[in-house]
């Protein structure tokens, strides 16, 4: 191919994949419909191969279509990072400001950032913040994210990782629960009793499973969620993993189980990506973050 072809053409593509149809990406990248239908003849063109075909569900991807989808979408992930890390290069003695995306497992996102994104605001008005909850480990490198919580340690050498610590993992249901159908006393008389846990096995999952000894087929209540996990615990409706530090103030706190048995540390670390040093907000939220999530895993400690 002789010409450079446009980010705004694969911007389109990415629209009616994602959208399953030229209107749709129109409403959504805020263009008209024949612009997008033009984008995508004309990407065709250059590309020299066909897109989409036509039927009566709406547009269908061809394979050329599907297998471009990851490259777009790391385009779009760049270029957002991009206009974030523009908006914060702003006049120095009007005080920080720009965007900042952080991702954390919901859990973290839910129980644990808000006090902290708070505090940052409050010292920090100027920054814009957007938190993007997913217990799927988003890309540093490809831009998805500009901070990261994560409780794995980042391999990748093109990221600044701060380790903040281990919050403690544990059994645990509530008093209101246990008044209903007993204590176990033991891994084994769970049998009796509701299981709260995962449904799908993750490769995070099953490393963590196996060091807690548990399987899938154990839990009699199933959900991918965190939260729900947390809130079907909360609800008296079974017995479930959580961090020690967030059934301490639930309420009432709830009451742990097995502590000998089954206790587990996740290490804690918050990560970003090297080029992001130079972005002053990007700095202060790192830091923001990692002094929250300190103190946060210090009120871990305890039974």
């Amino acid at each position: 191919m002789a010409q450079t072809i446009g980010w705004e053409l694969y911007r389109s593509l990415l629209g009616v994949l994602q959208q399953g149809s030229l209107s749709g990406a129109a409403r959504e990248l805020g263009l008209t419909q024949p612009t997008v239908g033009r984008h995508i003849a004309t990407l065709e063109q250059q590309l020299g191969v066909v897109l989409f075909t036509r039927s009566q569900l709406g547009l269908l991807p061809t394979n050329a279509a599907l297998a471009l989808r990851g490259h777009a979408e790391a385009m779009a992930s760049s270029a957002a990072a991009l206009a974030r890390l523009a908006s914060g290069q702003g006049d120095a003695a009007k005080g920080l400001s720009g965007t900042v995306r952080i991702t954390a497992s919901e859990v973290v996102g839910v129980e644990v950032l808000p006090p902290i994104v708070k505090a940052l605001r409050d010292q920090q008005p100027g920054i814009t913040i957007e938190l993007k909850l997913s217990n799927r480990v988003q890309d540093l490198l490809q831009r998805e994210a500009d901070i990261a919580v994560r409780m794995v340690r980042p391999t990748q050498n093109q990221l600044v990782a701060r380790q903040v610590g281990q919050i403690e993992l544990g059994l645990f249901a509530h008093p209101d629960y246990l008044a209903a159908h007993g204590t176990p006393s033991s891994l084994q008389d769970m049998a009796g009793h509701a299981f709260i846990g995962f449904d799908e096995l993750t490769p995070y999952l099953r490393s963590v499973a196996q060091r807690l000894g548990v399987k899938r087929e154990m839990f009699t209540l199933r959900s991918d969620s965190d939260l729900a996990q947390l809130a079907l615990i909360r609800a008296a409706a079974g017995i479930g993993f959580c961090q020690v530090a967030l059934a301490q103030r639930s309420e009432p706190p709830l009451q742990r189980l097995l502590a000998s048995e089954l206790s587990m540390q996740l290490d804690t670390w918050v990560t970003m990506h090297e080029d992001l040093r130079h972005s002053a907000a990007c700095r202060v939220v790192f830091d923001a973050l990692a002094d929250g999530l300190q103190r946060h895993v210090a009120s871990s400690t305890g039974a």
